[in-house]
């Protein structure tokens, strides 16, 4: 369990700025401790709550912080119950789901209510602090001058056009024909991986580094992960199709991933 490991000096270093705040919701009292201790020692401020309706009280007063930890298990309202419960009061705030049910219906559940990671407890703390390190940092691995190696269009600093899609790289945001689409931070990472790249095929397994970090399974069998990618994908085609019921620029290579369709 998260907290019957030893915790190693992990080379976190934060973004440049004011300390990150995280919200901890959890039962286990161990475990809110022993998260806390941890993300404080690697220079993130936390706040804690025992319930869902702790949270949500909390979230009620002050709703400034940069993401919430959620466990899914705890009496009263659950770690999902409040994630809808936050959707509900209009708190647009990345949710990792941190969770000893590891199932893939559970995982499918969180990332369709709108949580950006679901992570089991049983995984190390350097675990938690990589998944924490993506969803605080926006984007991994990009260079902010915005630069890419594929043939999108660069424009301003930070910018990248691809047709009708703008990618902001800097506030991890994308418009489609100038209006944004509502994709939480992951969602944005696979559609800048894509997008970027636009008629290059890039794998499934790819896409699941991308919002999980290498090495890293779900569900049962080698390839749980291609249902991740296919639910992700599914959810983000969505909603550029509720701006615009024409879009068709993600494209399957069955078998192998998923490609951004280049411009005409």
């Amino acid at each position: 369990m998260l907290n019957e490991v030893s915790f190693e000096d992990t080379c976190f270093v934060m973004p440049p700025g004011p300390p990150a705040r995280v919200l901890i919701v959890d039962d286990d009292a161990l475990i809110l401790e022993t998260l806390a201790i941890n993300l404080e020692d690697n220079g993130i401020e936390t706040e804690t709550a025992e319930s869902g309706e702790a949270a949500m009280r909390r979230l009620s007063e002050d709703a400034n912080f940069d993401l919430v930890i959620l466990d899914w298990k705890m009496p009263g309202m659950s770690g999902l119950d409040t994630l809808k419960a936050m959707n509900a009061a209009g708190l647009d705030l990345p949710a990792i789901i941190l969770t000893s049910l590891t199932d893939q219906i559970f995982e499918e559940s969180a990332l369709a209510t709108g949580a950006v990671d679901f992570v089991d407890k049983s995984r190390s703390f350097s675990i938690v602090l990589r998944r924490v390190q993506i969803i605080l940092s926006g984007v991994r691995g990009r260079n902010n001058s915005g630069e890419d190696e594929g043939s999108a269009g660069v424009g301003e600093a930070g910018r990248i056009v691809v047709g009708a899609l703008t990618l902001d790289r800097k506030a991890g945001r994308a418009f489609w024909n100038d209006a944004q689409v509502p994709l939480t931070l992951t969602e944005y990472q696979l559609v800048d991986e894509l997008a970027s790249k636009p008629g290059r095929d890039i794998k499934y397994r790819d896409l699941y580094n991308l919002v999980h970090g290498e090495n890293f399974f779900v569900g049962t069998g080698g390839d749980g992960y291609r249902a991740n990618v296919r639910s992700f994908v599914k959810r983000i085609r969505q909603k550029f199709k509720d701006m615009d019921e024409s879009f068709e620029q993600i494209e399957n290579y069955p078998g192998f991933g998923y490609r951004w369709r280049e411009p005409e």
